[in-house]
């Protein structure tokens, strides 16, 4: 990209992990880049990625998603990275913890693609980048709010892209596998009291924790993020973990329920 065709990107949930990295290395290639987080006032200094602005976004607040979009203007790449993490029972996971997780992963990324495809459309050039987790393909045990949030927006992009290719813009789906993010800290976990299911969702907590704090940095996919973004040609998916190509091969050879257990045995089952 020459300096000449200065492109702009918005990086939702740019204040840790992956949204940091990928704002940083778009920064250091000479794209203007614009972060979310919830509230740029109290973001420290030290967690700030130099040469990027932020901007307040909640996505769980269709106003706040509008919001964003107004104040960011003209777009030409975004990546919906900004996510919330769940773990427990589907039996005890609250109606409330369900529609925040399709809020924050879905319905807020989609309505902020929504308001930014007009532009991109017109300017004959866009970027969309769903980043979405590998768990939507091998769907995880108690895990059920979160893979599925995830299997729907990658849903989305992959439809999307076909719709919008005619326009020059291009959508694509990145799935992580375990990413060292810290974001274990921060997962919304549903148990109640006595759960017939509590020695086991343990066990898949204790075991995506410790995959987690194993996991590979968050530069690395950041890193395919931008591969994604710079292609001439993007592909529309792209998994990222150490184990993305074992697990994608074993996929295509095992049955169905074979693929099943060797999923559960991972995570302690």
């Amino acid at each position: 990209m020459s300096h000449s065709e200065t492109r702009t990107a918005l990086v939702t949930g740019a204040s840790s992990g992956i949204g940091r990295e990928t704002a940083r290395l778009l920064a250091e290639r000479g794209y203007r880049v614009l972060g979310t987080c919830r509230n740029p006032e109290s973001l420290p200094e030290t967690e700030r990625v130099p040469g990027v602005h932020y901007l307040p976004l909640d996505l769980g607040d269709p106003d706040s998603v509008a919001r964003c979009a107004e104040l960011a203007g003209p777009v030409d790449v975004l990546v919906n990275n900004a996510g919330q993490s769940q773990v427990g029972p589907l039996e005890d996971v609250p109606r409330q913890a369900l529609e925040l997780q399709f809020a924050t992963n879905v319905f807020g990324p989609v309505q902020l693609t929504q308001l930014v495809l007009p532009g991109m459309r017109e300017r004959g050039y866009g970027r969309v980048v769903m980043v979405g987790s590998m768990q939507a393909s091998f769907p995880v045990a108690f895990r059920s709010s979160y893979v599925a949030s995830k299997a729907a927006l990658k849903g989305f992009g992959l439809a999307l892209r076909t719709e919008v290719e005619p326009f020059g813009v291009t959508c694509t789906v990145i799935e992580p596998g375990s990413v060292n993010t810290g974001i274990s800290a921060r997962r919304d976990r549903t148990l109640t009291a006595g759960s017939p299911y509590t020695e086991r969702c343990r066990r898949v907590a204790n075991a995506i924790d410790s995959a987690e704090a194993r996991g590979v940095p968050p530069v690395r996919v950041a890193r395919t993020i931008v591969k994604a973004i710079e292609a001439q040609d993007p592909k529309p998916f792209y998994a990222v973990a150490r184990e993305a190509p074992l697990a994608l091969t074993l996929r295509r050879l095992l049955p169905r329920r074979a693929m099943e257990r060797v999923t559960a045995r991972r995570h302690g089952l």
